[in-house]
């Protein structure tokens, strides 16, 4: 399994890999939480978010769709910003997320402050997103990469996802560097950023 540690990641996904698991929330999810949980998706894998930074999310506070943004104070981040750094964070997000955002915002079966609300409360828990990650690549049938060849759909969480953004950075798109994945996933160091992804910038 998985570890969430600064150490080395150990599982990620190739962009296709994450297109089959958004498809795949039609059959895994209730009708009504379709929506929510591909923009869930979506979200995570364009913007990097630790799985407790995107509970904390709120529409009205931190979601600004007009600008393409996400706005993340220092009290819901985790080692980020620094003392060098803005009280806040602002995470670009592509077109294709803003869109995704807009059609679940503009749908929603409830109607709360966080930007995922569950259904047996106003907010979504980690464990809950945990788990729509994981019904989604098991209903899409993934093997994640691994370090030591090919994993299991079960093996697939929120912070695969955001492992999956440095992969994605790093070996598809072109002209990132370890400087630009630290500023995307918000690590303290670019240490930080070498140790765990070094490996990955290899594949």
């Amino acid at each position: 399994m998985e570890t969430q540690t600064q150490d080395k990641a150990t599982v990620w996904l190739k962009p296709e890999q994450v297109d089959k698991m958004r498809s795949a929330t039609v059959e895994a999810s209730a009708p009504y939480l379709v929506a929510r949980n591909d923009a869930l998706i979506a979200t995570l894998y364009d913007s990097g978010l630790r799985v407790a930074e995107a509970v904390a999310l709120d529409v009205a506070d931190h979601v600004d769709l007009d600008d393409g943004v996400l706005a993340l104070p220092a009290d819901i981040q985790k080692d980020y910003p620094t003392d060098r750094t803005p009280s806040y964070t602002e995470i670009e997000l592509a077109d294709e997320t803003v869109r995704t955002l807009r059609t679940y915002l503009a749908g929603r079966w409830k109607e709360a402050a966080a930007l995922w609300p569950s259904r047996q409360s106003d907010r979504m828990t980690t464990e809950s997103v945990r788990n729509v990650v994981r019904e989604a690549a098991v209903g899409a049938d993934v093997r994640p990469i691994t370090v030591t060849g090919r994993g299991d759909p079960e093996d697939v969480t929120p912070h695969t996802l955001r492992h999956s953004v440095a992969y994605r950075m790093l070996n598809v798109e072109e002209g990132h560097t370890f400087y630009d994945v630290r500023n995307r996933l918000r690590h303290a160091t670019i240490q930080t950023t070498e140790r765990v992804y070094d490996h990955i910038d290899r594949v």
